[in-house]
């Protein structure tokens, strides 16, 4: 059955921001969703059980969950399977292991972190931010949005306050409102916002 809401647990604030910025633009007009922010990776990971245990006492068959934590400097595959653990215990059906049957979760992982899905679609940043130079995606250390070393929202940062913005430290949540309400999934060179954008379409379609 085709989701006609979706609940979203993520890390912290900022993403929040991003996702109620973006989702009203990818979803058919009549969905709702509402986001969960947590205090933290390590807050949402250690509370994500019980609380998925609540979701599979009453989900609904046109519901869905939705994941998403950064990868940090953490193995990818580690963390997904930790991730797909922790649902299967909970006793819900996870995208990756559902079979023929409808998922009722879906686990996603922005790497590293939220900024690198703004790398992923820079011509957002420049419509949100005029002053950001158009060039910075052919500069080398930032063609692959997914590759950037050593933290992307320091260099999120760095780049932002060479263009004269955030000079007193990046604002995230106001980034997050600002890029999410311009980003296009379409243009998007960032695998794992893809992964995630194409995840929504299909829990949606």
């Amino acid at each position: 059955m085709t989701a006609a809401h979706l609940e979203l647990l993520v890390e912290e604030p900022s993403m929040e921001a991003f996702l109620s910025a973006l989702l009203p633009r990818l979803l058919p007009h009549d969905r709702t969703f509402v986001v969960h922010p947590f205090q933290g990776k390590s807050d949402l990971l250690g509370k994500l059980e019980s609380r998925l245990r609540g979701y599979a006492a009453w989900l609904p068959d046109d519901c869905r969950i939705v994941v998403v934590v950064d990868r940090d400097d953490e193995d990818c595959r580690v963390l997904k399977r930790q991730l797909e653990a922790i649902a299967r215990r909970a006793g819900l059906r996870t995208r990756t292991r559902s079979g023929s049957a409808p998922w009722q979760l879906v686990n996603r992982i922005a790497i590293e972190e939220l900024e690198a899905w703004y790398f992923g679609d820079w011509a957002a940043v420049c419509s949100a931010y005029p002053r950001a130079s158009a060039n910075v995606p052919r500069r080398r250390g930032f063609r692959d949005p997914d590759a950037i070393a050593e933290g992307t929202w320091e260099a999120f940062e760095r780049v932002m306050q060479a263009h004269g913005y955030f000079k007193g430290g990046l604002l995230k949540i106001e980034a997050a409102r600002a890029i999410g309400a311009l980003v296009d999934p379409a243009r998007s060179s960032s695998h794992s916002f893809r992964a995630f954008s194409a995840a929504i379409s299909e829990a949606c379609s």
